[in-house]
């Protein structure tokens, strides 16, 4: 049975996509690159695809950070401070569970990021719920990047 990893969604099945890998025994983030070339303008914000989906566990959820490099480096940050991959986003309906990294550019310089660019780490980890939440009790994800919530706000 499988547990959790990382698959290419179709639209980049035919590209030469590496899957996220660790560098070192002891790291806890899976690399992750963009799939395509991005020029990010000053202040900014930009959704880098990656051509990747990740599987995993119900109670599990894959944490998205950016690179450190490129945050002390190249004024790059997320623009959403991390980004949460829910175990339901995988192949859903809207855009088939793509991991795309909405990153903002801080600084006073247009930033490019390459093709194949490693721009941010994925942590897989279990979470915790409260007693009595029944949230998503026979409902399914039915929308794609940012769905979780859509038609709740105020």
């Amino acid at each position: 049975m499988r547990k959790r990893g990382f698959e290419r969604v179709s639209k980049y099945s035919a590209e030469n996509i590496l899957l996220p890998g660790r560098k070192t025994a002891a790291s806890a983030g899976y690399d992750i690159a963009a799939a395509e070339a991005a020029l990010i303008a000053p202040g900014a914000v930009a959704l880098v695809p990656t051509g990747l989906k990740a599987y995993m566990q119900q109670g599990e959820v894959l944490v998205l950070a950016i690179r450190s490099s490129l945050a002390a480096k190249r004024g790059l940050c997320l623009a959403n401070g991390i980004g949460i991959i829910d175990a339901d986003y995988y192949d859903n309906p809207e855009n088939e569970g793509h991991i795309q990294v909405a990153v903002r550019n801080l600084g006073t310089q247009p930033v490019a990021i390459a093709a194949g660019e490693r721009i941010a780490q994925g942590v897989f980890l279990p979470y915790l719920t409260v007693d009595g939440d029944a949230a998503g009790e026979g409902a399914e994800r039915t929308g794609g990047f940012g769905s979780t919530g859509r038609g709740d706000e105020a």
